[in-house]
């Protein structure tokens, strides 16, 4: 762990002490900035982007209680989950997401939620 704050023992008394601190100091910013670097790669593979649709399916049932919820990370890879209320039950889709777009065929709300989630702009209804 790098301490900028550390106190040394004693001040430079020369230039060439000085020039020596400057040089260790140089090295620490160089190591933190391949330390930021380093992370910010990684955090493009940590899920970061959500975006969700409720709808209603079927004009004869109340409510938009089924959803398609888009879950990706910084390269907009990741999954679309489909939940579909019907009287005789709960059905659960899920399709892959690679760069922001499936190899299988999306519904209106799929793309909805996919488009939300890669806009960060969260839940929006979609009324059939």
């Amino acid at each position: 762990m790098i301490n900028f704050f550390k106190k040394k023992e004693k001040e430079p008394e020369n230039i060439t002490e000085l020039l020596k601190q400057f040089k260790e100091l140089k090295e620490q910013i160089q190591n933190t900035s391949k330390r930021i670097k380093s992370l910010e790669e990684k955090n493009k593979w940590m899920l970061q982007k959500i975006g969700i649709v409720r709808f209603n399916p079927f004009r004869d049932m109340g409510g938009n209680q089924s959803f398609s919820l888009a879950i990706l990370d910084g390269n907009n890879t990741g999954v679309v989950i489909t939940s579909l209320y019907t009287k005789e039950g709960n059905r659960f889709y899920a399709k892959g997401i690679k760069k922001g777009q499936s190899e299988y065929p999306l519904s209106q709300e799929e793309k909805k939620a996919i488009e939300n989630a890669i806009n960060s702009q969260g839940s929006q209804s979609i009324n059939r």
